[in-house]
């Protein structure tokens, strides 16, 4: 994998090395997690960039009422990447194992059994966001402007839903196989093109929302043709050879595969679809606070968006090297590396969380301008809580790789439930109809990542993942 220095890359490995100074870390785990996790993180960015700067050019051209029917739309648009990115837990499981077992014939059948279940369950979705748009938004609002921006929004967005799906499974079959550039490279580029497809759209062509999801359809297709060509051809144009190649021609409905995706996938599709149907409730209960608390949460939740950055390079970095070494029968090792990576995870959160509060104001008035003089108070506060929630997030994330790739998914899914089901809705919820106010909203974002980080941590903690991931190993049949 090619090594460019790069700020993300730098400070990263200099809480890493700092870590390791202090003996809390080993050195050369702090390699192999920064040289995995560095590249992820760029990729968030740039995603997570996308997604702030689209509700941003909205935001300007249309005002915040726009911003609203965005964050409406935004949970329908999250179901794609539940579906995507929960199949893609079954994905890096199967892919990381073989790849550190050299079993390449199993790891064709499982990036192949991967696409097929994706665009199985992803299909369905895309045609009820496209025949029902309007009825879906006004479910959480009785705005009739916000429903009309809204559901322009979701009813194109549906024709990127499945392209969205695979592009999940894409990037996973690489981490899997211990690369993270090509994924960061392909995805990356690939928001930097809706950054601009947007922007053109939205002010040069003036289709206001309309522009932003037409620039976010576009690129998704552009990336899902990459990976589908890099796979195929074990090469992509300035990136040289790649370490996965498959033939597309090869068996897709493979029984044993498919069963070890969805009993891998499935519950992380429920821990991520937990979030995302949390969205639903939680939306509805911040209206009840009016339109200027539901932009300025909108606004909160992009700039988490790329607080939470490190997530995506830890979590998955934790999956794809705690895999590996569980595919060789290093049990020992593979928990060596999920400590580690736990503490440098948290370490780097709380970096982050540092570096945003001093400047959360400035931030916020890049979205909204002069019009957001209601909205800005209360999105401030919103990132204070965020920096708060970071450390409970670092937690989360990192010990959700192991549990991950060991296939043991259901306690990750179960922290996620009563994290957002069983306190920080029910929080926000006291916060709209009782003196609390406002501050349940900020009290909800802390409980959403800490209740969540202190079951996975617990359940990280008995080791019984080591044993489960034996299920899962190369050779291992679905019925052993």
């Amino acid at each position: 994998m090619p090594s460019l220095p790069n700020p993300v890359r730098l400070v990263v490995l200099a809480v890493g090395r700092a870590l390791a100074r202090a003996g809390l870390v080993s050195p050369e785990r702090v390699r192999r997690t920064t040289d995995l996790a560095w590249p992820r993180i760029v990729t968030g960015l740039a995603r997570m960039s996308k997604n702030a700067v689209d509700v941003a050019m909205v935001g300007l051209a249309v005002g915040p009422v726009a911003i609203a029917g965005i964050g409406f739309a935004s949970p329908y648009w999250g179901i794609a990447f539940s579906l995507g990115g929960g199949l893609a837990g079954g994905t890096i499981a199967l892919v990381s194992q073989r790849f550190g077992a050299e079993a390449y014939d199993e790891l064709g059948v499982a990036i192949r059994a991967s696409a097929l279940v994706v665009l199985a369950v992803s299909l369905p979705v895309a045609a009820a966001f496209w025949l029902a748009p309007a009825e879906l938004i006004s479910l959480m609002t009785d705005e009739a402007r916000a429903i009309e921006l809204g559901a322009i929004y979701l009813r194109i967005l549906a024709l990127g839903v499945p392209f969205a799906a695979l592009n999940l499974v894409g990037s996973r079959i690489y981490i899997g196989a211990d690369d993270s550039w090509t994924p960061m490279v392909v995805r990356g580029g690939g928001a930097i093109a809706n950054i601009v497809l947007s922007g053109v759209l939205i002010f040069g062509l003036g289709m206001g929302v309309a522009g932003a999801a037409v620039g976010t359809v576009l690129s998704n297709v552009l990336v899902t043709g990459a990976f589908v060509a890099g796979l195929v051809a074990g090469r992509l144009p300035g990136l040289g050879e790649l370490p996965v190649t498959i033939d597309p021609f090869g068996a897709y409905a493979d029984r044993e595969t498919i069963v070890d995706l969805v009993r891998i996938g499935l519950p992380v599709v429920g821990r991520n679809s937990v979030w995302t149907a949390a969205k639903f409730p939680m939306l509805a209960i911040v209206g009840l606070f009016g339109p200027s608390v539901v932009a300025a949460y909108v606004i909160a939740r992009r700039i988490w968006g790329l607080m939470n950055t490190p997530g995506w390079g830890f979590g998955l970095a934790a999956s794809s090297l705690v895999g590996q070494e569980l595919g060789e029968g290093d049990e020992l090792e593979a928990e060596a590396y999920a400590r580690d990576i736990v503490a440098f995870s948290v370490a780097t959160y709380v970096v982050v969380a540092l570096a945003v509060g001093p400047f959360a104001e400035p931030i916020v008035g890049l979205f909204v301008g002069e019009s957001g003089d209601a909205t800005i108070p209360v999105a401030v506060a919103l990132i204070y809580s965020a920096c708060v929630a970071a450390v409970g997030q670092g937690v989360k994330s990192a010990t959700a790789g192991p549990l991950d790739a060991s296939g043991d998914t259901r306690w990750t899914f179960y922290s996620q439930v009563v994290g957002m089901f069983g306190v920080a809705i029910p929080v926000a919820y006291l916060g709209a109809t009782t003196s609390l106010g406002i501050a349940g909203l900020y009290l909800s974002f802390v409980a959403e990542t800490t209740v969540p980080a202190l079951i996975n941590y617990h359940r990280f903690s008995t080791g019984k993942w080591k044993a489960i991931s034996r299920e899962f190993r190369p050779g291992a049949s679905a019925d052993d």
